[in-house]
């Protein structure tokens, strides 16, 4: 499909539909769609529909692009249908983002006329344009999923030696990172989010290094609109509550840091904020002072109620939106050493660290009993995010890649 005159021609592939943008992936993929649009990109979209509110984005997003097409994913089904590796000998997250209909669209995207740059997120996705030609291939990974899946088996190696479930996470890792490999090798550039990511990645992908293209935020919309609303013992955590490690994270905190915090302020509150919370996260719920929200239409009215953030994160990867998230909302936030470590050096005074049970719980009644303190270190967060993780550092650095691949945007 030619592209206006002019108009460089993309095709941008990411696992779920960007819009709207709330939840890790979506948050990235709809800021860099929307800037390689505003800056006159002709783009094609390819990506999934998981939720019945999809359909929304996806009429807006066709308003703004030259052709979207999502088919339906139902995790449920797709589960089973991803077994079928087992049997072909490949990663079961490929079979599982597998659809006939999207490859057809990509093959119809790609001809007779390439595309100027095919725009990858997420490497599963990867295997849609493996076979098609590109002028540039950009694959964007963030982090290496195959990681993912190892830090999912040691963790069940100490719940049971030889399960099943180790034994399907410790595949997983070994074949996906085997894709990952061949995808870095064929694509013009990878990316990752971050300096550590790219390390690990080095480790792992001998012989290619990635790009590090980190995540921003959204100043303009985490910005505090005061302390009228703030509970000075109050907590707060968000995400995407069905997200494994969220999940691990926010119980953690419950079972081994909460009743002592709660011994020690009665008041206390934690607000565990997030859309589809799993039965697990949703029997917190039963916990004194715990309140389980689910979907909300918006986080910052949360943030402003509270006196602290937290991520207890033990499975974190890349740079954790939650964490830049609350800091621009001018919170302190109390966060794993892994949820933290995708951002680089922070200045002290700026965030603060906790790995066990009793080191999380000492920063947390800190913050609590001294307010003043717990103010200072989140208008110091505040200005440091500003000052580095606002979205437009980011598109320039993605700018300034494109155009070191020949891919030139005429906005």
């Amino acid at each position: 499909m030619p592209a206006p005159t002019g108009k460089p021609k993309v095709v941008f592939l990411c696992q779920r539909v960007p819009w709207p943008p709330d939840r890790g992936d979506r948050i990235t993929t709809w800021h860099f769609l929307q800037h390689l649009l505003a800056r006159g990109a002709d783009v094609c979209l390819g990506c999934f529909q998981e939720e019945a509110r999809d359909a929304e984005g996806v009429s807006l997003l066709a308003q703004r692009c030259r052709e979207v097409v999502a088919p339906r994913l139902d995790r449920g089904v797709r589960k089973f249908t991803s077994l079928r590796g087992l049997l072909t000998g490949e990663a079961l997250t490929l079979p599982f983002f597998r659809d006939a209909a999207l490859h057809a669209a990509v093959r119809r995207w790609s001809s007779p006329q390439p595309p100027d740059l095919v725009y990858v997120y997420s490497s599963s996705m990867a295997q849609y344009v493996l076979g098609t030609e590109a002028r540039s291939k950009l694959m964007q990974f963030a982090e290496l999923d195959s990681d993912k899946w190892r830090q999912y088996a040691a963790q069940r190696r100490g719940l049971s030696r030889w399960g099943l479930g180790r034994w399907i996470y410790a595949r997983e890792a070994d074949k996906l990172l085997a894709f990952e490999d061949r995808v870095a090798r064929t694509f013009t550039r990878s990316l990752v989010v971050s300096e550590v990511e790219r390390e690990l990645f080095r480790q792992r992908i001998p012989g290619i290094d990635p790009d590090v293209l980190c995540n921003g935020v959204d100043v303009g919309h985490f910005t505090s609109t005061g302390d009228q609303n703030r509970h000075v013992h109050t907590a707060v955590f968000t995400g995407v509550m069905d997200y494994e490690p969220n999940v691990d994270g926010v119980s953690w905190f419950v079972e081994q840091c909460w009743p002592t915090l709660r011994q020690r302020f009665p008041d206390a509150r934690l607000l565990v904020v997030g859309s589809n919370p799993v039965v697990k996260v949703q029997a917190l719920a039963r916990v004194g002072g715990v309140t389980v929200t689910g979907r909300v239409p918006s986080t910052p009215p949360f943030f402003d109620q509270a006196a602290v953030a937290i991520a207890p994160l033990r499975l974190a990867r890349g740079v954790q939106n939650k964490v830049l998230e609350a800091m621009s909302m001018a919170l302190p936030v109390v966060s794993s050493s892994a949820a933290a470590r995708g951002l680089g050096q922070v200045p002290p005074g700026h965030l603060v660290i906790a790995d066990d049970a009793p080191a999380t719980i000492a920063a947390v009644d800190a913050l609590f009993a001294d307010p003043a303190r717990a103010r200072a270190i989140g208008t110091r967060a505040a200005a440091w995010v500003r000052e580095h993780w606002r979205w437009e550092r980011m598109y320039e650095r993605l700018d300034a890649l494109l155009a070191g691949m020949g891919v030139a945007l005429p906005g």
